[in-house]
């Protein structure tokens, strides 16, 4: 077919040079078939040159690939931080419930929703929040202190016949005794009128009022809550793990651990925590036991404190590491959820080796087993080794590879 295309190409370039040529057969199925062949040796050209060109490109690629070496460095011993975080709840030092402790109408409302109220101080009563109609508790209370004068005025009487040698002592201690019975029911009336003026037991904020002025009020029934949010206490799910692993190292993580909340806003709370307690208990269904860092929170100068109770954020435990082995996360590739490196050794040839992860920082691992100072590890070019073949390598320090502009990409 090469040869007829090129019989062909010959008789068209004789035809333009002017050269006398034998009158073509005007045959239809000779030109078609002419036709046909200049087509069919038009595509095999292409595809030829195609070939000759692909096998070119790789022949150099296989070249180049050849000839490529990879970056190898070294693990590091060096001080670092790392970080543990944990979803945490916030919740005042002091919460409670502000209810009735006698049933009537709520005459009068003293607070507002959201207002700070402050407790008792220098012997003066707390700021008063609420007050139920108290008529008949002071009726009640005018009344048994009558009775409790009545008692008194017997008593002293006695007291006198008794001296005249009138009436026996006998008389006198049931005299004195029925002074007391009646001055302790007086006292009684009076407590039962001053429960329906309901004063802060300390400084707080008013949460959402339940009830509105003139409603009839149940005793015991919830007027609004009061938060005491001086101190915020942040509760914390720990793993059984890690909660030993503080409580054999208590003392130092106590003088080394920092301690941050990061709010739900991304922003971190401007006062550090300590861990305030450790509740008794594991949950038996998640294996965590609560701990309670504990936050100062206070006000800014407009007299606002920025945490209130309910809120979500996360702990961020900062804790140092002295002398641990690091590598760089891009020095590492994954199989079946396990880390490994590829290992050059003395003979320049790789091998695939499992590592263990203590921690975890940014752009780094801290390595608990499976490698050594002074072992060297691939960096760049991890996919092109292979497990038993000789590497071309050039080696970079590992203070360089560990150096943040060049950690810029993560763990394949």
């Amino acid at each position: 077919m090469v040869l007829v295309a090129l019989a062909i190409g010959a008789v068209a370039g004789l035809a333009k040079m002017g050269v006398d040529l034998p009158a073509p057969l005007n045959t239809p199925k000779i030109n078609s078939y002419v036709d046909y062949i200049i087509a069919r040796a038009t595509r095999l050209k292409e595809y030829i040159a195609g070939k000759i060109e692909s096998y070119s490109h790789k022949h150099e690629e296989e070249h180049h690939s050849e000839h490529r070496k990879v970056v190898v460095t070294s693990p590091k011993e060096q001080d670092v931080i790392f970080t543990e975080s944990f979803v945490c709840q916030i919740r005042s030092q002091r919460h409670i419930e502000v209810k009735a402790l006698e049933p009537g109408y709520l005459e009068k409302i003293q607070v507002r929703e959201g207002q700070s109220v402050t407790g008792p101080h220098d012997g003066r009563p707390g700021e008063l929040m609420f007050t139920i109609l108290p008529t008949l508790y002071e009726a009640k209370l005018a009344s048994e202190k009558a009775e409790a004068e009545v008692a008194r005025m017997k008593w002293k009487f006695a007291a006198t016949l008794a001296e005249n040698k009138v009436v026996s002592a006998n008389e006198v201690l049931l005299a004195d005794a029925e002074r007391l019975r009646a001055k302790a029911k007086a006292d009684l009336a009076k407590a039962e009128r001053d429960f329906t003026y309901i004063t802060a037991p300390f400084d707080g904020i008013v949460d959402r009022l339940h009830e509105r002025e003139g409603s009839l009020i149940k005793e015991g029934e919830i007027l609004t809550t009061l938060s005491d949010n001086s101190v915020m206490w942040v509760y914390f799910n720990v793993p059984e793990a890690q909660y030993l692993e503080y409580i054999t190292h208590r003392k130092q993580h106590e003088q080394d651990d920092r301690i941050e909340l990061v709010l739900a806003n991304g922003d971190t709370f401007p006062q550090t925590g300590t861990i305030g307690a450790i509740e008794a208990d594991f949950n038996n269904e998640n294996g965590n036991i609560k701990f309670r860092a504990d936050f100062p929170n206070p006000p800014d100068e407009a007299g606002y404190r920025l945490l209130r109770y309910g809120q979500t954020g996360t702990i961020k435990i900062h804790r140092p590491l002295k002398n641990a082995v690091v590598i760089p996360q891009r020095a590492t590739f994954e199989l079946l959820d396990k880390r490994y490196v590829w290992l050059i050794g003395d003979d320049d040839v790789a091998k695939q080796t499992l590592i263990t992860i203590k921690h975890e920082l940014d752009d780094i691992f801290v390595v608990d087993g499976g490698l050594k100072l002074g072992d060297k590890i691939v960096l760049e070019g991890v996919r092109e080794v292979e497990d038993g073949a000789k590497v071309e390598y050039e080696y970079r320090k590992p203070e360089d590879a560990l150096d943040k502009k060049n950690q810029k990409f993560h763990a394949e």
